[in-house]
């Protein structure tokens, strides 16, 4: 039996990055994934492919509307089997990746179907490295997630469809309903609006990315209705079935019942995570709720010492946990380096940041002013519309806003939250900010380039401590 330090569960954001760090601190180290290749969800049916698509669908509307700005660009056409080979091109350059710095850290790759097979014991079956069994001192379970259905949805990969099939699309429906408006389905109705489709996007909640902060849904749904983008909220969809080439999605809301049309429908009402199969029912210490695999908050450790679980699979006693790449990674770090005998501080989920590749793009980190409120904090606003900005003025990209919580007490910086022109890149200024308790007088005296987008945190820290200077 093959013996390890750590044998780690799935090649996706959370357990590539715990092999390669665990090769890294000189740990023996394995990765069983059953896709035959390295990346997971995010690098080979998400994160990646997705932002290649978003960045497509941005050059083509940038052609189209060049001749504002002078430059007159005839006949721009959108070539959607070319979409996908950049696409494919983007993710195996990135699948790559992953494989040589397997190897040059030393970590063991296994292609097969992993299931615990007792204390730090995983059979590996169905693969291309056959059949065995191997043995670790600590086992990390980094399965990931895969697209969520509702219930009696049947997808038929061409008409009704997940993220999954539509990433291979290469036709542009006249129309698309898009049901689900978390970040998948803002990010492929951006896509497909911009492509010239028609869309619907149908919410059970009452607002557009709900999880945001209420101003920054009000400024995006705004942004949306400019795009003719529909959207349907508080709305429960009774039925979806196939006509031909036609889906018939059955919609109730508050104004009563009606039938969209189209010829494609993408559910994008979330993720599941991925634990079926693993023969985790096997170890009563080991809780699940609803699937997802219940850990300690300060350790990531579930009911048994030996097995650890990072990433889109697990769930935090008393308090949500995002499915995000980049929170994979910090977890995997974190589990690795308490594995190798370090002391890494636990993870600070209250300053996780979320990305939205839409177009307006939205990012935030820290509480919304909502959360701020119930948490029992006496806040203070500031916010600062792009349209007052030169250089979204330069980009001809005046929509959105910055605005950021605070509290009275001490001034310190609660939350950041954006809307508007490279929201995802101006973020991680506001993430380095309050990982180091920045009060936002502090926030409002860093100098800033001028022009540049990120002058708005400039004015929109001003305004939580009186009035922004340019409105």
């Amino acid at each position: 039996m093959a013996q390890y330090d750590v044998a780690i569960i799935g090649a996706g954001p959370g357990g590539y990055v715990a092999a390669i760090r665990a090769g890294q601190l000189g740990l023996k180290t394995v990765c069983i994934e059953k896709d035959p290749r390295l990346g997971g969800t995010c690098t080979l049916r998400g994160c990646i492919p997705t932002k290649a698509i978003l960045h497509t669908a941005e050059l083509y509307e940038n052609a189209q509307d060049s001749g504002d700005q002078g430059v007159k660009v005839a006949n721009v056409e959108l070539d959607m089997e070319l979409v996908r080979k950049h696409k494919e091109s983007v993710v195996t350059k990135s699948s790559k990746g992953v494989e040589f710095l397997f190897r040059k850290n030393k970590v063991e790759r296994i292609h097969g179907h992993a299931r615990l097979a007792g204390p730090g014991r995983v059979s590996v079956s169905g693969g291309s490295s056959g059949d065995q069994m191997i043995e670790a001192k600590h086992v990390i379970l980094a399965s990931g997630s895969a697209p969520r259905l509702i219930p009696g949805l049947k997808v038929d990969g061409k008409r009704i469809v997940t993220s999954d099939e539509l990433l291979e699309n290469t036709e542009i429906p006249k129309r698309l309903i898009v049901l689900g408006c978390g970040a998948v389905g803002v990010e492929f109705a951006s896509v497909y609006q911009r492509f010239g489709s028609q869309v619907t996007i149908v919410e059970m909640l009452p607002h557009l990315l709900p999880l945001e902060d209420d101003d920054i849904c009000t400024e995006f749904e705004k942004a949306m209705r400019r795009r003719k983008v529909k959207f349907l909220t508080s709305a429960k969809v009774e039925k979806v079935e196939l006509s031909g080439d036609v889906v018939k999605c059955t919609v109730t809301t508050q104004k009563g019942t009606e039938v969209l049309e189209a010829e494609m429908f993408l559910c994008a009402v979330g993720r599941r995570p991925v634990t079926e199969n693993l023969d985790l029912e096997k170890f009563p210490n080991v809780k699940l709720e609803r699937g997802y695999v219940i850990v300690d908050a300060k350790t990531l450790r579930t009911g048994e010492p030996w097995l650890s679980a990072i990433g889109d699979v697990i769930a935090l006693p008393g308090r949500p946990h995002p499915q995000l790449a980049h929170l994979a990674f910090v977890e995997a770090e974190f589990v690795v380096d308490t594995l190798a005998g370090h002391h890494p501080k636990p993870v600070n989920y209250d300053q996780v940041p979320g990305a939205t590749y839409s177009e307006p793009e939205v990012a935030s980190v820290g509480l919304t002013e909502r959360a701020a409120r119930e948490r029992g904090y006496k806040v203070k606003v500031g916010v600062f519309p792009m349209s007052a900005n030169g250089k979204a003025r330069i980009l001809g990209a005046t929509e959105g806003m910055v605005k950021i919580v605070g509290e009275e007490k001490y001034d310190e910086v609660l939350g950041v939250h954006v809307v508007g022109p490279r929201a995802t890149e101006m973020i991680a200024e506001a993430c380095s900010l309050l990982r180091l308790e920045s009060t936002s007088e502090e926030m409002a005296r860093v100098i800033r380039p001028h022009p540049t987008l990120t002058e708005a945190m400039t004015e929109a820290a001003m305004g939580v401590r009186g009035k922004p200077l340019h409105i």
